[in-house]
């Protein structure tokens, strides 16, 4: 044998048998195409259950709320359309902007904004999440969401209805699925979609 004298070549080296064989299965996986058909297969799936499982953030800030817990409710009950109300940013992937966003509001709503992770969408609720509602032009309300962060669907009424709300989600899975699973940076060409504007 020949080699280094202090290389002790008894003992198993599993860093080095896991690199050789991702090396070769590697370049076997790009020689037969197989990681290309993994990959497209992979990202499908993963859009597939992206909406088909919305979690969207559970913030009330006014009277549009209320329209949201009735969509959660019993009686028109949104989880069966595979949507799950959570109360924490970190679990979430839908922002639903329902109220009125005063100046000292826009900054924890970023914060609530950038926690989430990626993919993340935002639905705007109401006419004051929208445009300011009654409060347009107020001296401390800002004139619609969008000012601060992207809007993915609108959602007209004062207050929209549990209906609209649940067809905001429908809009958003049709989105979803024509745009894939991109993060919310890369999307900023793409329009927002408004409820009823058929």
């Amino acid at each position: 044998m020949t080699g280094a004298p202090d290389q002790n070549y008894n003992v198993f080296s599993s860093q080095a048998l896991i690199d050789v064989v991702g090396d070769v299965t590697d370049e076997a996986l790009k020689a037969s195409r197989m990681k290309q058909f993994i990959g497209v297969l992979g990202g499908r799936l993963m859009n597939w259950g992206q909406r088909k499982s919305l979690f969207p953030l559970h913030l009330g800030i006014k009277c549009c709320a209320l329209e949201m817990a009735a969509a959660g409710g019993s009686r028109f009950d949104a989880e069966r359309f595979g949507v799950f109300f959570r109360s924490t940013p970190r679990q979430c992937d839908v922002l639903i902007v329902n109220g009125p966003i005063s100046k000292k509001f826009a900054d924890p709503l970023v914060r609530l904004w950038e926690q989430m992770p990626e993919p993340k969408w935002c639905i705007a609720m109401g006419e004051c999440a929208i445009s300011g509602g009654p409060y347009y032009q107020s001296y401390n309300i800002l004139e619609g969401v969008e000012t601060i962060i992207p809007v993915d669907v609108y959602i007209p009424g004062c207050p929209p209805r549990p209906e609209a709300l649940i067809d905001g989600f429908a809009k958003l899975r049709q989105k979803i699925m024509r745009i894939g699973t991109k993060p919310s940076t890369d999307r900023a060409g793409d329009a927002p979609i408004i409820v009823g504007d058929d």
